[in-house]
């Protein structure tokens, strides 16, 4: 057991899959004031990310029209694509996760936009909705 204190779970951020993140700058920017975070492009996805308090607001814009995001944006529209939650150890969170059944997208936690180890879960065990886990 780590001498770290544990934070329990959190949300992280809140993915948006968007047709233009230049087109909502402004809006995040100067109407809402809120400070753009330095984020990587992930998953085929441009990824602009402003600070919410404690979390993120991710953009997500398609890099290509078959990525990820892009086949979002196609089949639902713009909108919310995804919630993460941060949990003090990933891997004993996926292991919970598999002995409750929990389907999973990524069987083992991969490198993220903020470089941290994350994992998806399937929406089919979440409720139609699509969750990212991290680590704090």
């Amino acid at each position: 057991m780590s001498d770290t204190p544990r934070r329990g779970t959190r949300i992280a951020h809140v993915g948006f899959a968007i047709r233009s993140a230049a087109a909502l700058h402004s809006f995040y920017r100067n109407v809402l004031g809120m400070s753009e975070a330095d984020l990587v492009d992930s998953d085929g996805a441009r990824i602009t990310g402003f600070i919410a308090g404690d979390s993120l607001v991710e953009l997500l814009e398609p890099a290509q029209a078959d990525s990820p995001i892009g086949r979002f944006i196609d089949k639902r529209g713009p909108g919310i694509h995804h919630i993460c939650f941060a949990v003090d150890d990933l891997d004993a969170t996926l292991l919970r996760c598999r002995e409750a059944g929990i389907r999973l997208v990524d069987e083992a936690p991969r490198p993220g936009a903020e470089g941290k180890r994350i994992a998806f879960l399937h929406p089919s065990s979440t409720g139609g909705i699509l969750v990212e886990l991290t680590e704090h």
